[in-house]
Parts: C-alpha cells; sequence; structure tokens
C-alpha cells in the first residue's frame, strides 16, 4: 500500500471514529438500557445513511420492487395500513401482518413467532421468503458490488468500499436502531412537561390493572411471547411460536408487541384482524378464549364496561408520537431516486 493510500485509510478511519463518537443515539431517559450491544456494531453517521437507502431500496428484491419500506411505512410508524397480510414479489400475499417498528434496540428477539433473536439477522427473513422478497443475500450482494453509487457509500461506511452480506444486515440494522419513538404525550407526562386529561388518567390506571404483564412500560411490550385468547383464523391456521419448537405449550403464542403510534400502526394482531382500537377492546372484554391464551396472565375476558373502554383507548391514545412518525431523519432518502436499479 502506497503512503498516500495509508494516509487516505487512516483519515477515513478516523473520520468514521469520529462520526461514532458524535453520533446521538437520544437514548430516553425514562427507558431501560439498551439490549442490543452497540460495541459490535458501533453506530456511525454514514453506516446509519447507508441502512436507510438499503432500507428504502428495492434493489433488495428478486424482481427489485419490493423494499424494506414497502411493508413498514415510516409514516404508518413503520407498518403499513392498506391491507392485513404483508404483500410481496409479484403481489404475493404473505401469511402475516406486518409489525410496527420501533424501539428495536430494546428487543430480544424479532419476527411475530420470535425466530430470530437478533437484529443484525432479523433482514434475512424477508429477504428470502418467498412471498416477501424471493431472494438471497448473496444476490444482494451481488447487486451492491455493481452499482459506483452503493460502493462509494460502503467506503464511507465501512473504509473500504467492499460489499458483503454481514455489512449489508449491520448496516440496515443500524438504521433501525435509530427508531426510537419517545415523544409522545405519556413520555411528556413521565418528564413533566405534559398532563393527562381526567379519561386519559382514569385509562392509564385501567392499563396498569389490566395490561401492563404483557405491555410494560415505559416500551409497552415485553417483548415476550404470549397467548392473548385470540382464535385462529381458520384459513392461515397459525399456530405461532408452536411452528419453531414444535411445543404444544407455544401453540397460539406471538411476541407481544408495543402499544406505541397505534393510530397510524392498524390493522391489528399478527393476522391483522382487527381495524380498530374498539375491535381490539371488544376481544380483551369479551371475547378472549381461556384455551387460547394457556399459562398467561390473561386466564379470561376483562369484562370492561363500555365507559372503562373508552377511557383504555383515551389513555393507548397518549402514546402517539406524531414527532416519530414524521421525522424527516426517518423517511424515503431522496438520493435513491438518481440510483435506483430499473
Amino acid at each position: 500500500m502506497s503512503r498516500r493510500h495509508r494516509i487516505i485509510l487512516v483519515f477515513t478511519l478516523l473520520s468514521a471514529f469520529a462520526s461514532y463518537q458524535n453520533y446521538d443515539l437520544s437514548i430516553p431517559a425514562h427507558f431501560p438500557p439498551l439490549h442490543y450491544n452497540l460495541k459490535k456494531n458501533p453506530l456511525s453517521e454514514e453506516t446509519v445513511q447507508l441502512g436507510r437507502l438499503l432500507f428504502y431500496d428495492p434493489i433488495l428484491s428478486a424482481d427489485s420492487s419490493i423494499s424494506c419500506a414497502s411493508c413498514h411505512s415510516s409514516y404508518n410508524g413503520f407498518a403499513h395500513t392498506d391491507h392485513k397480510l404483508s404483500h410481496g414479489i409479484h403481489d404475493l400475499v404473505g401469511t402475516r401482518n406486518a409489525p410496527a417498528l420501533c424501539n428495536l434496540g430494546w428487543q430480544p428477539l424479532f419476527m411475530w413467532d420470535g425466530a430470530h433473536r437478533h437484529l443484525d439477522m432479523q433482514a434475512l427473513a424477508p429477504i428470502s421468503h418467498p412471498r416477501e422478497m424471493g431472494f438471497s443475500i448473496a444476490g444482494v450482494v451481488q447487486r451492491l458490488e455493481e452499482n459506483t453509487h452503493y460502493r462509494q457509500h460502503f467506503y464511507r461506511a465501512f473504509a473500504d468500499s467492499n460489499v458483503s452480506g454481514e455489512r449489508v444486515l449491520k448496516a440496515l440494522a443500524q438504521f433501525q436502531l435509530t427508531l426510537i419513538s419517545a415523544d409522545s404525550k405519556y413520555d411528556k407526562m413521565l418528564r413533566g412537561q405534559a398532563r393527562f386529561s381526567e379519561q386519559e388518567a382514569r385509562g392509564y390506571q385501567l392499563f396498569r390493572k389490566h395490561c401492563n404483564a404483557c405491555h410494560a412500560e415505559p416500551l409497552f411490550s415485553n417483548y415476550q411471547l404470549n397467548a392473548n385468547g385470540l382464535p385462529p383464523d381458520a384459513l392461515l391456521n397459525d399456530t405461532g411460536r408452536m411452528g419453531i419448537t414444535g411445543k404444544a405449550a407455544d401453540r397460539y403464542r406471538f411476541k407481544t408487541p408495543s402499544l406505541r403510534n397505534l393510530s397510524y400502526t392498524f390493522p391489528y394482531m399478527h393476522d391483522g384482524r382487527f381495524q380498530t382500537l374498539s375491535a381490539v377492546m371488544q376481544h380483551y372484554s369479551e371475547g378472549v378464549s381461556a384455551t387460547s391464551s394457556p399459562g398467561t396472565a390473561l386466564p379470561g375476558p376483562l369484562k370492561l364496561s363500555s365507559t372503562e373502554k373508552v377511557d383504555l383507548v383515551s389513555f393507548l391514545l397518549t402514546l402517539n408520537d406524531s414527532a416519530f412518525v414524521f421525522n424527516r431523519k426517518h423517511a424515503y432518502p431522496m438520493e435513491l431516486r438518481t440510483y435506483w436499479k430499473k
């Protein structure tokens, strides 16, 4: 390596280190410690931006028609609202509702059935799923290697232009780690910047009594696998975690989703069967089947009154975070318009 190339390499590495040191992940003071180990994938502005480009680019799918954002729209709280189940290449319909994405650095497992336990590996599932992106990480790497613009981004992010599956996955993880939602009315209440109305306060007490065991504050999920008494869909016949472990005790257990940004992330449940929060309240109040929620904190219906249902929904709406949903740093990068592979 020539002296000139060594100087360029040192400068690039120092720049990347400075970006990591100065990168503000904006971890809320009222949140627990991160589950994700940043030491194994230190954040830098360049790598986050690379991950953002990859997240929105349909180059990751077999026919270059589907991106991560196709099912995880920023304006829908990184979920989708136009259909119950995810849609993939060739307009194929998936088997589950695309979950909303936020506060991923605190999550110990991913997918509705907990099939993946590390954010760095999670993207492999939709990339390779035949009804989603229908591609392979090797195919993604080959395409990116042939793209001059991406090779430049990899150079800025990693100090050389080599493209690898590991780097693609780590860049995607870095961008998703920045999707932190913590500026709702609830969060402002904790910071002393807002006060609940009487109705919201009543709903908060109901929530803490009936819901907090699974949807634990302040993330509003324990991120564990639970059954919620939802009768199985006869067509999908989705057994949840049991499909991974084969254990009868895991039948109908699904990952508990966060309740943040519910106004943006409908439809609800793993199969998207409920379009409204009123329908969700009806299920938990009267529709819970004990046989579909064995061994959980939800032995049967909550038997909420009409007033209690309205109060509880009123509180849940305090978890909406419009600043997160409309954060331009998370939105579609206009740079992509210049070099989409058609």
